[in-house]
């Protein structure tokens, strides 16, 4: 079983090597842990106790919470994504703030993990992906694989 490192409810203890404890963690709880100036804890929250976990794989931790980037887990290079789209035949407030589009990356990659992708296209190309709604894919056809994603209709540019 892979810890599940994204979980919600999932709470992060720093320990620095002078005994200072602080809660939550980001890159520089990672860029700490790493020189070995802290050691880094979890406390998986059950019904009726919690797990402590000493936290020894960083290289996983940093992948799991996009730290540092990870292909194989999200499915997108690091690289200028090939992007091409157009509004989703199902969309019915074609004036909204958000609209529903297709979606086909031509570069190869794909999308296995929509927050980073969002990240990836608010980067490249300004765009603001709905990431808080579902989302989906369908197989491959003389396209490939088509995403249906929500956007903010004034970012998007062809």
């Amino acid at each position: 079983m892979k810890f599940p490192y994204r979980l919600r409810t999932m709470c992060y203890i720093e320990v620095s090597n002078a005994g200072e404890v602080t809660h939550g963690t980001d890159g520089g709880t990672y860029q700490r842990v790493h020189s070995g100036e802290s050691r880094l804890f979890a406390v998986w929250p059950g019904e009726w106790s919690s797990h402590l976990f000493a936290i020894d794989d960083l290289d996983q931790y940093a992948r799991a919470l996009g730290l540092v980037h990870d292909e194989k887990r999200t499915g997108l290079a690091d690289h200028e994504h090939q992007v091409r789209w157009a509004t989703s035949q199902f969309e019915n407030k074609p004036q909204g703030a958000y609209i529903n589009i297709d979606l086909w990356l031509d570069c190869g990659c794909n999308i296995r993990d929509l927050a980073v992708f969002a990240k990836q296209m608010r980067e490249q190309k300004g765009w603001e992906i709905a990431t808080s709604r579902g989302w989906g894919s369908s197989g491959t056809d003389d396209k490939g694989y088509t995403y249906s994603i929500r956007a903010r209709r004034t970012s998007l540019t062809q």
